[in-house]
């Protein structure tokens, strides 16, 4: 097999001239043919080449590709005619020239290499030889190439595509020529004398003599377009089913849109958006009617920073009727300008910013394409062209209408899933404590943040006044996501104040939740509905007189305490199962808390994260409550920064701090009392005795009923020993009485003729709230007084 020299200058003349008209480069050919060497000519007008009285028309700048006769001077003097193929260098202003310097050579076509090539072929075909010269090409190559064969007889298939495709062309020719194997090769290329470019599928094959010694290729085009934009078309919607859709935002799924058909279908697209009405969040069925005030979700451009753009993200606009948008809308189709009726600064005559934009842009072609979905229109796609020189086909129109469907779906799914989220988490924040109350044994602080991708969960949190100035501290968290999680946690939350209100321990009032949620679980399941019910809950308890602090949980992380004086712990305590399993125990423990003491209960969104273990996360909490702990909001928000991502939680967080307050002894005075009616007067002396040591003796009178009336009910009804309590505050007076009887009290109608059964009536009318609580000694009765100056 002969070498193959990839160079070869010496059989083609070739020369660069720039735009100037001067010669930059040339060749050992261009030397043989008109026999100036390089130092001669180059930096020279080249010009200064043409014979005397040349004619013809030169090449102009929007040429791609230009060839012709041209009358040369030869060095010495005479005048050569010569045929010379001009292409115009991409990116640059400059042309290479190129001429055969054997096509003047008859065609031999007796020849081996000759004979392999089928005359009559429709295929195009080209034979090149072991040089990778051009040997002969039929009349179809010609027709492809759109040069005549004797002219360019003798080049490489490099000077005469003069593109970078025709260089990777040769490339494979050459390996198919060293390996004497043949292969495929697809390229997008123009034609010779077409502005549009074809799909082509090069197949490259040796050809051999009698002996099986390569001396040459053939190589043979099939224009397969249509074939190859069916497959573009087939890759683009599969591109759009993965990349469309990828979450349930709205504005997200918009700018998916957009990044899929940039630069797929246009160089520069919008997407608008219309805005659902207010009253229930659903899109009119009915076609809108201009003008249309649409509001912009994304765009996209092949440059970047979209320097296309008229409206920013997020911004508002009204498109009148005559409007690409407002005109596809209406008529509910896709629109193409320019079309029959108008070109595109015609169409967008309505805005004179746009239609500067748009001119100085150089767009060309604008697509308007609707977006509905479910029989409802959602907003609209603009896709614009002006660096793609082609205009709008109806396969294109096709195309854009498959994508924007599909994502039209994907933004309605995100839209329905955004309402769904919205109505969830208003009805969970409905559901949760709109504000903390103000009690003399705690301040708290909290707060709520819900999934930022997933559905609203259960999460819930709350603080309840007790008796006896004792506060409960809650904090919940129900398995699942969305509205019915939501519910089932108002469902919860209502049953956990109901069961504090009776003073229950927090230990009996986890079982009594587990309860109703085991009656919740079969509810669902007699319902149809998916899944069981199931949560998880901490309780506590905290008495500021003892400074006593009861907890159990139900499956719950267990809290952090700070005490005033040490580092953040957390506290041991028994897990207790989940609620929803029945049946099993729950245990609580008991610990002292020292004036000031920060306690953190939260749900396990505060501490899950994909970055880091369980662990890590508890000693960034306990970091930034170390930190913070002097103020609860900035340890509420240091907590917050310090565990939660940038973009939000994975999942629902709830988080309660509180800072407890001992009661002084001096607020607190107990005395015991006989079982003796006689008892009762001197008992209500001793009360007015200590009001008025307290500076409370506007509350005397009030007091001293409220404390005659429980203690002679104590004495009547229940059963020594009895004691009697007073406790006060800045803002309320507590008087309670307690026995050994477990039979609670309870408010009776009396009759005329009754001389009895009007004491508790009078206690409710003249307390702020009173009630009773169960004791492991028996009950206490309690009545709670507003102090004059607090009411």
């Amino acid at each position: 097999m002969s070498p193959v020299h990839p160079l070869d200058d010496a059989a083609t003349a070739r020369a660069v001239v720039d735009g100037d008209g001067i010669l930059v480069a040339w060749s050992e050919g261009a030397r043989r043919l008109l026999g100036y060497a390089p130092d001669e000519v180059e930096g020279r007008p080249a010009a200064g080449l043409l014979a005397p009285q040349a004619q013809g028309r030169a090449p102009e700048r929007a040429d791609r590709r230009w060839d012709g006769v041209v009358a040369l001077r030869h060095r010495d003097g005479r005048r050569l005619d010569v045929w010379l193929l001009a292409h115009h260098l991409e990116g640059r202003d400059d042309w290479l020239l190129v001429a055969p310097l054997d096509s003047r050579r008859p065609a031999v076509r007796d020849e081996t290499l000759v004979r392999a090539v089928l005359a009559q072929s429709p295929c195009a075909t080209a034979v090149y030889d072991a040089r990778l010269r051009l040997h002969g090409i039929n009349d179809a190559m010609s027709r492809v190439i759109g040069l005549p064969e004797h002219r360019i007889r003798g080049l490489r298939v490099s000077e005469i595509g003069g593109r970078p495709a025709s260089g990777e062309m040769e490339r494979e020719m050459a390996e198919v020529l060293a390996s004497g194997r043949g292969r495929d090769v697809e390229t997008y290329a123009r034609a010779g004398g077409e502005e549009r470019a074809h799909a082509w599928l090069a197949r490259i094959a040796p050809l051999r003599d009698t002996a099986g010694s390569v001396h040459g290729v053939c190589v043979t085009v099939h224009d397969f377009t249509e074939q190859f934009r069916a497959r573009e078309r087939l890759r683009l919607v599969n591109e759009a089913s993965v990349r469309i859709g990828t979450t349930l935002d709205v504005t997200r799924t918009a700018q998916e849109l957009a990044d899929v058909c940039v630069p797929a279908l246009a160089d520069f697209v919008s997407v608008d958006l219309l805005d659902p009405p207010d009253r229930d969040g659903e899109y009119r069925s009915e076609r809108p009617t201009a003008p249309v005030t649409l509001r912009r979700a994304a765009h996209r451009s092949v440059n970047e920073g979209s320097p296309e753009a008229v409206v920013a993200v997020g911004a508002v606009d009204v498109y009148p009727a005559s409007s690409p948008q407002a005109d596809s809308l209406v008529a509910g189709r896709p629109l193409v300008a320019p079309n029959a009726e108008g070109s595109v600064e015609q169409w967008l005559a309505w805005d004179e910013r746009r239609r500067k934009r748009v001119a100085e842009c150089g767009v060309h072609a604008v697509l308007s394409v609707p977006i509905a979905a479910r029989g409802q229109t959602l907003g609209v796609a603009v896709l614009s062209r002006f660096r793609r020189p082609e205009a709008y086909t109806s396969d294109d129109v096709l195309l854009a209408e498959e994508v924007t469907a599909r994502a039209a779906v994907c933004i309605d799914n995100a839209r329905r899933f955004s309402r769904e989220r919205d109505t969830a988490l208003a009805l969970q924040r409905s559901l949760l404590p709109q504000s903390l109350p103000r009690t003399a044994a705690l301040e708290a602080a909290s707060r709520y943040l819900p999934a930022a991708r997933a559905g609203i969960g259960g999460d819930w949190f709350d603080v309840i006044p007790l008796s006896g100035m004792r506060v409960a501290m809650v904090v919940g968290d129900v398995i699942g996501q969305g509205i019915q999680a939501s519910a089932t946690m108002g469902r919860l939350r209502t049953a956990v104040r109901t069961l504090a209100d009776i003073d229950l321990a927090p230990d009996e009032l986890l079982t009594h939740l587990d309860d109703l949620v085991v009656r919740l679980s079969s509810e669902a399941g007699a319902e149809g509905t998916t899944g069981e019910v199931g949560a998880t809950c901490l309780y506590a308890v905290y008495d500021p007189v003892s400074r006593r602090c009861t907890l159990a949980r139900a499956g719950h992380p267990p809290p952090v305490v700070v005490p005033p004086d040490g580092p953040p712990r957390q506290i041991e305590m028994p897990p207790g199962p989940a609620l929803g399993l029945g049946g099993l125990p729950f245990e609580s423990v008991e610990l002292e808390l020292a004036e000031g003491t920060v306690l953190a209960l939260y749900t396990d969104g505060l501490l899950e994260s994909r970055e880091r273990d369980s662990e890590a996360s508890h000693r960034l909490l306990c970091g930034a409550l170390t930190e913070s702990a002097q103020s609860l909001e900035g340890a509420a928000h240091a907590i917050l920064r310090a565990l939660l991502p940038a973009g939000g939680a994975p999942d629902d967080v709830a988080l309660l701090l509180a800072r407890t307050h001992g009661l002084a002894a001096s607020n607190v005075a107990t005395w015991e009392v006989g079982a003796d009616p006689a008892r009762v007067a001197p008992v209500r002396k001793q009360v007015a005795d200590r009001l008025e040591g307290w500076g409370l003796t506007e509350a005397t009178f009030t007091a001293e009923l409220v404390v005659s009336e429980l203690v002679t009910n104590a004495i009547r009804y229940g059963e020594p020993p009895i004691r009697l309590r007073l406790i006060h505050d800045e803002t309320t007076l507590i008087c309670e009485v307690s026995d050994t009887s477990h039979t609670a009290p309870h408010l009776r109608r009396a009759q005329i003729s009754d001389e009895g059964g009007r004491g508790l009536l009078l206690v409710a009318q003249l307390t702020q709230r009173w009630g009773s609580r169960h004791t492991p000694e028996g009950k206490t009765i309690w009545a709670e007084l507003s102090l004059p100056g607090e009411e």
